[in-house]
């Protein structure tokens, strides 16, 4: 039996974006294996037939002594498991695994990036130096025969291959890690007031505070609507916006923090409208299960949101970090009904046919098959 051993840095994101995937590999005969930082979730991916290798990889570290053995410690893992393919999501696990993969000879990698994160954002001198050495692994790591990287929208596709850091060839498009179109499914708008909703981590760069700045403007223009965050704190991302802070927003009445939500079905119902202001995302999934829900959104003319959301067909695009532009853009929104139904309706239409699960499956499987 062929291995596939997935690392991701922490089993919370592998149940929301890469089990059924998984799930899918085992039926199609791999044995599968999660190595990841094991916390809530373990017992549920074992009963899925996962075995899971517990790792508590520190996703903020930059503790040289710390990543090293932290990085022996995945060599080690490679070395015992012997793996046939290994698949890497997300920055850390790419570059390590990569590493690892490397120097215990493991015969085929594939380095998915969902999007490019904090490191890749911020204009920071310590960020930028450090961008050019991980620009400079990557050109080592993803340019062996037997590797493909997954790339989640044309518009890091087409980075890569500006700065020549991976040949044509080896890149692989797959739009996202797709969403269960028969599970999420349009539901009518709840009753009012109109409630505007931003699913995501509580990070700077998801448009947190640009959000909540077009918030009170609207509020101060007399707009009756609720303001609604929803995600949980990352402590471990450089952008993490602080609980103290989500809490005086509260305390102003400007938003309410609903924090991390595992019932997203039920908490999509009671929405009118879905906004992610994001600085860059890879393919949200947040966006993906709005849209299959019937909600119409508002996101940034950014990588990642673009993808999923069409000007004036199932929702509207402003420029990133421009509350004003945000404000108009809700508004809008917020005082036609009709625009909003139309908009959700197109929205489920478009994941529908072009970002279900089915189909970011089937093409997974088929870059794993190519590389057998």
């Amino acid at each position: 039996m062929l291995k596939l051993l997935f690392f991701i840095t922490e089993d919370w994101y592998f149940c929301s974006h890469r089990l059924s995937l998984a799930q899918a590999a085992t039926k199609a005969g791999f044995e599968v294996v999660l190595l990841a930082n094991i916390q809530y979730h373990g017992d549920m991916i074992r009963s899925e037939g996962i075995r899971t290798i517990p790792l508590p990889l520190q996703r903020r570290s930059m503790n040289l002594f710390r990543e090293l053995k932290a990085l022996l410690q995945i060599v080690k893992i490679y070395n015992v498991e012997r793996p046939d393919i290994v698949h890497h999501v997300a920055m850390k696990p790419v570059l390590y695994g990569s590493i690892a993969a490397f120097l215990t000879g493991v015969p085929r990698v594939i380095n998915a990036l969902t999007g490019m994160c904090y490191l890749f954002i911020s204009e920071k001198p310590k960020s930028r130096l450090l961008r050019e050495c991980i620009k400079w692994l990557f050109w080592l790591f993803f340019n062996r025969k037997r590797s493909r990287l997954i790339l989640q929208n044309a518009d890091d596709a087409d980075m890569f291959l500006k700065f020549g850091i991976v040949r044509k060839e080896l890149i692989c498009l797959i739009r996202g890690s797709g969403v269960n179109v028969a599970t999420f499914v349009p539901t009518p708008e709840p009753k009012q007031p109109i409630t505007v909703m931003l699913p995501a981590r509580m990070l700077l760069d998801k448009g947190v505070v640009e959000f909540v700045e077009a918030a009170r403007m609207l509020i101060k223009q007399g707009c009756m609507a609720r303001f609604i965050l929803v995600g949980m704190r990352d402590p471990e991302n450089p952008a993490a916006i602080s609980e103290e802070q989500l809490y005086l927003w509260q305390q102003e009445k400007i938003v309410e923090w609903w924090g991390h939500q595992s019932d997203m079905i039920s908490v999509l119902s009671q929405s009118h409208i879905i906004c992610l202001p994001s600085y860059r995302e890879g393919l949200p999934k947040a966006l993906l299960e709005a849209a299959a829900c019937g909600r119409p959104i508002v996101a940034t003319d950014v990588p990642g949101c673009r993808e999923v959301v069409h000007e004036g067909v199932n929702g509207i695009l402003v420029p990133a970090r421009n509350e004003f532009a945000l404000a108009k853009a809700l508004r809008k929104l917020i005082d036609n009904k009709d625009l909003r139904k139309q908009m959700g309706a197109k929205g489920r239409e478009i994941v529908q046919k072009c970002f279900s699960e089915e189909i970011v499956i089937k093409e997974t499987l088929a870059v794993y098959a190519g590389l057998l």
